[in-house]
């Protein structure tokens, strides 16, 4: 069964910064493209970052370029996602997923307050 925990990484992060974590399981992480999405309220979910089998390639939403850093780590089945220079409007729970796409994890929260 395919699972997907997103969750925030650490409790300290210089300000305006966050690391977001994806525990992977069910499926055989190494073979899979996988995305970061991200749902603000009232609005569509929409990707955020994409990253290759082996984390050799990476794309981003423009909204965020320059500013996140999506990586993976194959030995520990783990997505992660570093935001720097948040925004209010970075405001959304943040998803996880693979490509294809399996069932929704529950994501996690991000709230940048101005």
């Amino acid at each position: 069964q395919v699972q997907l925990v997103e969750s925030l990484v650490g409790l300290v992060q210089p300000v305006g910064s966050l690391r977001l974590s994806c525990a992977i399981s069910g499926f055989i992480f190494s073979n899979y493209y996988m995305r970061w999405f991200r749902q603000a309220p009232g609005k569509e979910r929409e990707l955020v970052a994409t990253i290759s089998e082996t984390g050799a390639s990476t794309s981003y939403a423009d909204s965020v370029k320059g500013r996140f850093t999506i990586s993976r780590d194959n030995g520990k089945n783990t997505l992660y996602l570093q935001m720097n220079s948040l925004k209010p409007e970075d405001t959304a729970v943040y998803y996880c997923n693979r490509f294809p796409r399996s069932p929704w994890g529950q994501g996690t929260q991000v709230t940048v307050s101005s």
